[in-house]
């Protein structure tokens, strides 16, 4: 199991993602003679997930069901346990696009806390990439490569546990893209430049405070970086539902059959938009937002190394 590669069938060992429906999941590891707790009853791991195919539909002991998916880092953002606060989809598809990261790219990042964007920035960059991630924090940063061999990627990832502001990332101008999630971006900005190839390589800081973007920028300004722009993704869902709106009574509908000549027993009128009017209702697709929304993430700032 590999969190960018593939596989059809459940293995021992394996990061799988219960899946109970859209707002209900969770991830759980593979092991051999281990059981899992539902509120549909019991998953036993040898009987019913190992050697069965991802996505399969499986029977817990209540007689409820789940289905097992294959995790992805998607999925990941969503089930992962929370060591820090991380960032989701919403601002993760944006830092990918606007770094122009593909296969064979490589980045660097701090810091790394649970690791929801650095699953996704590794997916971005293999099978040929590398990214080189930093954590302040010396369980966070075991943690993390603990996870990233469970999850196959290990040879796409290297952990390093020292302070960015200070000793940078163990790196020189081999980096495609730089990320900065860390509180004070703006003393990363010169280990970030060397980090960066010697032309065209770009760099994202993430901060909530605009007051840390602004010394942020300023610092981009001073050691040369260019096209400087500062964004802010906000995110409304809607639910695609179903509704009931009872048809107006416009006064005249059996006054015009009658004129007409119109006659509802009449086989051959069945279904026209008279018959509809009597039924006194029309359902039809409709997309409501929620009451409430995501507000305010971060702020994004992204430049290039000139």
């Amino acid at each position: 199991m590999s969190f960018v590669e593939y596989g059809d069938t459940i293995k021992d060992g394996d990061t799988a993602i219960v899946f109970l429906g859209h707002e209900s999941m969770f991830p759980v590891k593979v092991q051999h003679g281990t059981v899992t707790q539902t509120k549909y009853g019991v998953i036993r791991h040898s009987m019913d997930l190992i050697g069965k195919k991802y996505g399969s539909k499986v029977t817990c002991s209540k007689g409820g069901w789940v289905f097992i998916l294959h995790p992805t880092p998607e999925l990941w953002t969503m089930n992962l346990p929370h060591r820090t606060q991380i960032l989701y989809s919403t601002d993760i598809s944006i830092i990918t696009m606007m770094l122009e990261l593909k296969p064979g790219s490589i980045v660097c990042e701090s810091g790394t806390g649970s690791g929801s964007l650095s699953h996704a920035l590794i997916r971005t960059v293999a099978p040929t990439g590398h990214l080189y991630t930093v954590e302040f924090h010396q369980q966070r940063a075991e943690k993390a490569r603990e996870e990233f061999r469970e999850h196959g990627v290990e040879h796409l990832v290297t952990v390093t546990n020292q302070d960015v502001c200070k000793n940078g990332f163990g790196v020189s101008n081999i980096a495609d893209a730089v990320f900065l999630d860390i509180p004070s971006p703006w003393e990363a900005i010169g280990h970030a430049k060397s980090a960066l190839k010697a032309e065209g390589g770009r760099i994202c800081s993430f901060s909530p405070c605009i007051e840390q973007v602004q010394r942020t920028c300023l610092a981009m300004e001073e050691y040369g970086f260019t096209e400087i722009n500062t964004l802010e993704i906000l995110l409304r869902v809607y639910n695609v539902r179903t509704i009931s709106l009872q048809i107006p009574d416009l006064g005249k509908a059996a006054e015009d059959n009658s004129s007409t000549g119109f006659d509802s027993s009449n086989p051959s009128n069945q279904g026209s938009p008279c018959t509809n009017l009597q039924q006194g209702t029309v359902q039809f697709k409709s997309g409501v937002p929620l009451r409430e929304m995501v507000g305010h993430t971060g702020y994004l700032t992204f430049a290039t190394k000139s």
